[in-house]
C-alpha cells in the first residue's frame, strides 16, 4: 500500500494522520512536516525504530506507526532598528541617495537656465577632466574669465560628491561678468534669461582660461584652449555673386562653437534645418559691378569638433511685444547623427578612412550576430575584451575623424518666450539610460522620453543639443586591432 498515515511526534507535539506516499520521494513527506511544524526539511531528523530517514525510503514505514522527528525552527529575524522606507515614501534627497542619482542643482530664483546649461556641459567628460587639471585659484579683481572657470570647477567637483549642489558662487561670478543676467523683477526675484545666451557666454569665458588637454605630441595640440580643441569647429565660407558669375568667388574660414538649426514651415528635421542655415542669400557691394548685388553664401565644415553643439532657432524677437516669442514647431532630431554631407570636400576625404572602418566593423558584427542568432545589444555586452579606436585625427586631438555622432545631452525649454517658462537638462548616462535634471529633482528616463522633446506643443522643446563622438570598438586579441581583418568587432555609442 503506497499511501497510508502515520503519527509524528515532535517534542511535546503529536500530529496524527500524517499522509505518507511511498511512490513519492521522502522530501514530499518532509515538506508536509515542514507545513505542520515550521521546521525546514534540511533541519529535520526523522527516526523510526532507531533508523533515520534519508533521501530514499531507507526506513520502512507502516500504517499507524509512530515516527519521531527532531529539529528546530530557524530563528525569526528580529525587527530592524530602522524601519524600511519604500520609494514612494522618500523625498527627493532620499531618493537620490537610494538610487545613486547624479547631483541636482538648486534653483535660486529663475536660475534654471544656468542649472540646465551646467548639467549639459557636465555631460562632456573631457571638460570635467580639463577643469580638474586647472590649478589657478579664484582671486578678487576684474578677471571674469578666471573667476567663472574656477567657479565651474568648484561646481563640477561638488556635483561628483553631493546629492544637491547650490551654485551660488557660479551665479555671483556670472552676474558680475554679465550684469544682464542679474536683472530682477518687481518682487526682487531674478528674471528668467535665455539659456543659449548663458551657454555661449560660459563657453567664451572657459575659452579664455581653460588650457587644452595635453596631446601625445606638440603637433597634435595646436589650440590655445580646451573649448577650441574639443567643442570648436570651423567653416569654409564661399561668397559667390549671383548677378556676376564671372566674378571670382571669395573663400574664407570662420570658427564656430555651435551649429544653428533654422526653423521654417518647410523644415521638419534637424538635418534640413542645418543645411538651410549654412546656405544664405545676402546683399553686398560687388567690386565687378560697382553696386550692391545678391550673393550666395555657402558654409561647409572643414573641422568637426569631438563635441558638436546644435542650437534650434526657437525664438524670434517681436518688437510690438518686446519679447523673444517661441516657435513651437515639431523638429525631429536623431539620436545618431552623421555630419558628413555638411563637410567640405577636403574634410570628406579625410573622414573616409575611418568611415570605411566603421562599415567593416558593422558588417562583421552583423554577420556574427546572424550566425549566433543574438541581438546586437547582447553581443556587445558579451564581448568585454574590446578596445576603443581613437575618435580624433592623430594630428588634431579633440576633433571628430568619422563624422559620426551620438546624442549626449539636450537642453529644453517649456513656455512661450525665452524670458519666461522653464529650462531642463536631459543628459545621457549610458547606452539607453538618461537623467532628467529639473533643477534639484533628478529622474531616470529613457531614449524614448528624449525623442519626445522635438516640439509641437507646450511640452518641453529641444533648444540646445550636444552630440559626442560615436566610438568604434574592436577586439583586443584579433587581426582587427591591426587592420580590422577577419574580426567580430562592434560599434558602441558610449564614450
Amino acid at each position: 500500500m503506497p499511501k497510508f498515515t502515520v503519527k509524528v511526534k515532535w517534542g511535546k507535539e503529536l500530529y496524527p494522520d500524517v499522509l505518507v506516499d511511498t511512490d513519492e520521494e521522502p522530501l514530499v513527506f518532509k515538506a508536509q512536516l515542514f507545513a505542520l511544524t515550521g521546521v525546514a526539511p534540511d533541519r529535520q531528523k526523522v527516526m523510526c525504530k532507531g533508523a533515520t530517514l534519508k533521501d530514499e525510503w531507507s526506513v520502512k514505514l507502516t500504517n499507524g506507526m509512530t515516527v519521531l522527528m527532531m529539529g528546530s525552527k530557524e530563528e525569526v529575524p528580529s525587527e530592524p532598528v530602522e524601519k524600511t522606507k519604500f520609494i514612494e515614501d522618500m523625498n527627493e534627497s532620499e531618493l537620490a541617495v537610494a538610487m545613486k542619482l547624479p547631483a541636482g542643482l538648486t534653483n535660486l530664483g529663475n536660475t534654471c537656465y544656468v542649472n540646465a546649461t551646467v548639467q549639459c556641459l557636465k555631460g562632456v567628460p573631457e571638460l570635467t577632466e580639463a577643469l580638474k587639471a586647472f590649478k589657478e585659484e579664484m582671486a578678487s579683481g576684474l578677471d571674469s574669465a578666471k573667476s567663472i572657470t574656477c567657479a565651474m570647477r568648484s561646481v563640477f567637483n561638488q556635483m561628483d560628491t553631493n546629492n544637491t549642489v547650490t551654485p551660488i558662487i557660479l551665479l555671483q561670478t556670472l552676474h558680475l561678468a554679465f550684469p544682464q543676467f542679474a536683472q530682477t523683477g518687481e518682487n526682487g526675484v531674478y528674471r528668467q534669461q535665455d539659456a543659449n545666451e548663458c551657454w555661449i557666454e560660459l563657453l567664451k569665458m572657459l575659452q579664455q582660461k581653460l588650457p587644452p588637454l595635453k596631446a601625445d605630441s606638440e603637433k597634435a595640440c595646436k589650440f590655445q584652449s580646451f573649448v577650441e580643441q574639443y567643442m570648436g569647429g570651423s567653416f569654409e565660407i564661399e561668397m559667390k555673386c549671383d548677378e556676376a558669375p564671372e566674378e571670382p568667388s571669395n573663400v574664407s574660414n570662420e570658427n564656430f562653437l555651435q551649429l544653428t538649426c533654422f526653423i521654417s514651415t518647410e523644415v521638419k528635421y534637424m538635418h534640413s534645418g542645418l543645411r538651410l542655415r549654412m546656405q544664405e542669400q545676402l546683399t553686398k557691394k560687388s567690386p565687378s559691378l560697382g553696386r550692391d548685388a545678391l550673393y550666395q553664401k555657402t558654409a561647409l565644415i572643414n573641422r568637426l569638433p569631438a563635441y558638436l553643439t546644435v542650437n534650434f532657432m526657437r525664438f524670434q524677437y517681436k518688437g510690438n511685444q518686446g519679447i523673444n516669442a517661441k516657435v513651437l514647431k515639431d523638429i525631429k532630431f536623431p539620436i545618431d547623427f552623421d555630419a558628413f554631407d555638411l563637410c567640405s570636400a577636403a574634410l570628406k576625404e579625410k573622414l573616409n578612412p575611418m568611415r570605411s572602418r566603421f562599415k567593416e566593423v558593422e558588417d562583421a558584427a552583423l554577420e556574427g550576430q546572424l550566425k549566433k542568432d543574438k541581438p546586437a545589444a547582447v553581443a556587445e555586452e558579451e564581448d568585454a575584451n574590446t578596445t576603443e579606436v581613437p575618435f580624433s585625427f592623430e594630428e588634431d586631438v579633440g576633433s571628430n575623424n568619422s563624422g559620426y555622432y551620438t546624442l549626449k545631452a539636450v537642453l529644453t525649454h517649456q513656455g512661450r518666450s525665452s524670458s519666461s517658462g522653464h529650462y531642463v537638462a536631459w543628459v545621457r548616462q549610458s547606452r539607453d539610460t538618461w537623467m532628467k535634471f529639473d533643477d534639484d529633482v533628478v529622474t531616470p528616463i529613457t531614449t524614448e522620453d528624449v525623442l519626445r522633446l522635438s516640439g509641437g506643443g507646450d511640452w518641453h522643446c529641444a533648444y540646445v543639443l550636444i552630440y559626442g563622438p560615436r566610438i568604434l570598438r574592436i577586439p583586443k586579441e584579433s587581426k582587427a586591432a591591426e587592420g580590422l581583418a577577419a574580426a567580430e568587432p562592434m560599434v558602441t555609442e558610449e564614450t
